[in-house]
């Protein structure tokens, strides 16, 4: 919970190290419960951030959706489809530091908002520079890399955020709704897609949804933003008022066990994620042939989208009602990571099309339980710089996300069977699990003098 100093502006104040830490000492707890959101003002950004994390995927989803489309019309090969959709994952990771960064030091809130006009205004775009001339394939691939340079800055400025303006006690429920949030704009992008592409063309996907996320924007500047001022807190040292994390800091904070092991568990979790993302449409389309789509494409994600939200009022819950934060984090994280398991290892015998959809369904719900753990947990072990080192490891999961979806493509094809891959998700899972048991925990660890800390 941060607020920047009263002078100098927000380009000088950017100018600091990447991740600057101060101490922060009994004296100050006043001044940051007043950094805080008050509940009217907490509940409308709640609202507005799980809208804008929606239309994130919606836009997020548009290429996916149209890509058959547009390689039809562009007459696009699969490695030509595939560098475009590519070009989304490149961007995505490079700005995730940088994002989280600038939201510790300016506010979540600013960043947020600078994300969404200009992922607005690329999403609208994109059909103009599909017909700008003759390089629609490298004028495309550069729109989502753009994209993805764009939203790569929005999870670690909510990380961030949500670590300077939200109780730890309440925390958990509002990474959750975010998460559903997401879950939400992947049906609906899905619906928009099956509607509009035969009847008005895939155009009509990027327009509608770039103007819909500008004016998300607009509403959030004009009822939210202007005229406030949020600037969050910087936290303050007694000994050394402008102490930075350089290179050597970095390893010295990652070096620390409760943050590898956050870091090592959201990893493993955004693999399985991405895996089952990626691949569950192709094991159903293949193991039951004749079953309807739209069930497995659509109850899994309901699902999730309740369960995300169960989740994080359990953790909240169990926290006010005095439980450990740690013990809290680890419970969520079990059932994210441990039980979700259970239901992946049943898919690799012989099921039938029921017993598969409840399966995905039941492992898929319960991965949202994440968000009251690990996704979390950063906020309660670096709140000062918590931005930065969610975009780190938010960074080091997609790059783990690519490289699980290629390894288990590559053990679908080798060994012609499901279970290779359900059998290594499981694998992660519980290799991440195991590790975030033992040293996981939610004590501060961004302080010099642990004798100065106040929990919140």
């Amino acid at each position: 919970m941060a607020d920047r100093p009263t002078s100098g502006d927000s380009w000088n104040y950017l100018k600091g190290s990447l991740l600057d830490v101060k101490v922060y000492t009994a004296n100050e707890k006043e001044s940051e419960d007043r950094n805080l959101w008050p509940r009217p003002l907490a509940r409308k950004w709640t609202l507005m951030l799980f809208m804008g994390t929606c239309l994130l995927y919606c836009a997020r989803m548009a290429m996916p959706i149209c890509a058959v489309s547009l390689a039809t019309s562009f007459h696009w090969s699969k490695i030509d489809s595939g560098l475009v959709l590519g070009g989304f994952f490149w961007g995505y990771c490079f700005t995730q530091i940088l994002g989280g960064h600038a939201s510790d030091r300016m506010g979540g809130e600013r960043v947020l908002f600078i994300s969404a006009v200009s992922w607005a205004l690329i999403t609208a775009g994109t059909p103009l520079l599909a017909h700008l001339g003759s390089h629609t394939l490298a004028f495309l691939t550069m729109a989502r890399f753009l994209m993805g340079l764009m939203q790569g800055v929005f999870f670690p400025s909510l990380a961030s955020l949500c670590s300077q303006r939200v109780v730890e006690g309440e925390r958990g429920f509002l990474m959750s709704t975010m998460n559903s949030g997401s879950h939400l704009g992947t049906l609906l992008a899905g619906g928009m897609g099956s509607l509009m592409l035969d009847s008005y063309g895939w155009e009509s996907m990027f327009y509608t949804i770039g103007f819909l996320s500008g004016l998300w924007a607009l509403i959030v500047w004009l009822c939210l933003l202007k005229g406030s001022d949020f600037p969050p807190k910087q936290m303050e040292t007694s000994k050394d008022p402008q102490w930075s994390l350089s290179g050597t800091r970095w390893l010295s904070l990652l070096k620390k066990p409760p943050v590898w092991a956050m870091v090592f568990a959201h990893m493993c979790l955004s693999s399985s994620f991405y895996s089952l993302l990626s691949w569950l449409p192709t094991y159903f389309k293949e193991s039951f042939p004749h079953a309807t789509g739209w069930v497995y494409n659509v109850i899994p994600w309901l699902v999730a989208i309740v369960s995300a939200l169960v989740g994080g009022y359990i953790s909240d819950f169990l926290i006010n009602q005095g439980y450990s934060v740690a013990l809290v984090r680890k419970i969520m994280q079990f059932f994210a990571m441990g039980v979700s398991s259970i239901f992946i290892v049943l898919l690799s015998g012989a099921v039938t099309f029921p017993t598969a959809v409840i399966c995905v369904s039941a492992a898929v719900g319960l991965s949202t339980f994440g968000s009251s753990g690990v996704s979390v947990n950063v906020q309660d072990l670096t709140p000062s710089c918590a931005g930065a080192i969610f975009g780190f490891m938010n960074m080091l999961g997609a790059f783990m996300g690519l490289v699980s979806v290629s390894v288990s493509g590559y053990l679908i094809e080798v060994t012609l069977s499901w279970a290779a891959m359900f059998s290594l998700i499981t694998l992660i899972n519980v290799t991440g699990l195991g590790i975030f048991l033992i040293f996981g925990d939610a004590r501060r660890v961004d302080l010099e003098d642990y004798s100065q800390v106040i929990v919140i």
